[in-house]
């Protein structure tokens, strides 16, 4: 577990530079889950660290594979200096231990919901998991093991995550498009859905 730590901070340190700060939570029964903050350009990145540390498992499985099984962590990208966004470290820490704690598989087009804002003042309360492969290459780990997803976050407002699980993950995203909506802004506005 962690030497797989290891590597995965390695692969994020090489995709993103040196984090600035990092911060650890750890929930009763669950592994130690820790947010790393990457500032540059523009922009504040905050990476988990430690939900790959054991394959996700689907709770109807009897037994579970301690080698075999989708790994990621979670990345989520805002515009520096727009709000007080430190205050998500703790939400996407809850985020990263629901594998453990409620036997959740993340997957590109989930929904994930905090059940308050992200930070102080954000409209948005839950996330959209995006496709991975784009900000961070994912992570070939020694067979039989998955490779290590990075899972890129899109933040949603509450009226956002209704629409999307009416229509789904792929309206959304064209909606989002079609406006020309800054994702990265964390103090932006819901996407017209008439």
């Amino acid at each position: 577990m962690a030497e797989i730590l290891a590597l995965v901070e390695a692969r994020l340190r090489s995709a993103l530079g040196e984090p600035d700060a990092r911060a650890a939570v750890t929930f009763l029964g669950t592994d130690r889950i820790e947010v790393l903050r990457f500032t540059g350009d523009g922009l504040v990145r905050y990476a988990t660290l430690g939900m790959s540390a054991n394959p996700m498992t689907d709770p109807t499985d009897l037994v579970a594979d301690p080698q075999r099984g989708p790994r990621a962590e979670l990345v989520l990208t805002v515009r520096e200096g727009r709000a007080a966004t430190d205050k998500v470290l703790r939400p996407l820490a809850v985020l990263a231990a629901s594998p453990q704690v409620e036997g959740l598989v993340v997957a590109p087009g989930a929904s994930l919901d905090v059940g308050e804002p992200l930070w102080e003042g954000a409209p948005f309360t839950s996330v959209l998991v995006a496709e991975p492969g784009g900000l961070v290459e994912d992570l070939v780990l020694d067979e039989p093991m998955d490779p290590v997803q990075f899972l890129p976050l899109l933040p949603m407002t509450p009226n956002e995550a209704a629409w999307k699980r009416v229509h789904g993950a792929a309206a959304l995203q064209e909606r989002w498009l079609a406006q020309g909506t800054d994702l990265r802004d964390p103090l932006r506005s819901s996407v017209p859905l008439d």
